[in-house]
């Protein structure tokens, strides 16, 4: 796909990834931060979409992954325990943060934190070394003697569930 392509199709796109984030977040600042850095990442892999294609399940998934790393990198002090209940280190208030976003900040902490609790032992783990960890899946692999598509798999579904129930949660 050529770049002038991409930019054809990147409002209709742009779009889809404000509605995933605006269901994800529940307000507009964090669904625009999803669709900056989903169309982002995007095209830094222009070169292998074929412009022919309808890129709309694409961009669902590129924003959910784009919600998830907000996430993480809000709550890159979140630590998760899969021995103890209670895990939970609220959030530090920042300097610039209203007492309002330390709010949602410190209830979003909570609903990621029971999310992660409420998978099984050993989705939790392996969700644990690969999202909160960072670690890579070839790294799990070796720590876990786990197969690499069983770990992506598993992961993936992890991901899905904790989405899911965090989508759950702010709605209500």
């Amino acid at each position: 796909m050529t770049q002038e392509e991409f930019e054809h199709i990147a409002p209709a796109l742009r779009e889809i990834m404000l509605s995933v984030g605006r269901s994800f977040f529940g307000n507009d600042d964090d669904a625009e931060d999803v669709a900056q850095e989903g169309l982002i990442a995007l095209l830094k892999f222009i070169d292998r979409m074929d412009a022919n294609t309808r890129h709309e399940a694409l961009a669902i998934r590129v924003a959910k992954h784009c919600c998830m790393d907000i996430v993480r990198k809000r709550k890159s002090k979140l630590f998760v325990s899969s021995t103890r209940k209670e895990n939970v280190i609220p959030p530090e208030r920042g300097i610039s943060e209203s007492p309002h976003e330390h709010l949602e900040a410190k209830e979003l902490h909570n609903a990621v934190n029971q999310a992660v609790q409420n998978l099984k032992p050993s989705e939790r783990r392996l969700f644990e070394l690969r999202q909160l960890e960072g670690l890579s899946l070839d790294e799990i692999a070796e720590q876990t003697n786990i197969a690499k598509p069983s770990i992506k798999s598993i992961v993936s579904a992890a991901r899905k569930k904790v989405f899911q129930e965090i989508k759950e949660r702010i709605k209500s």
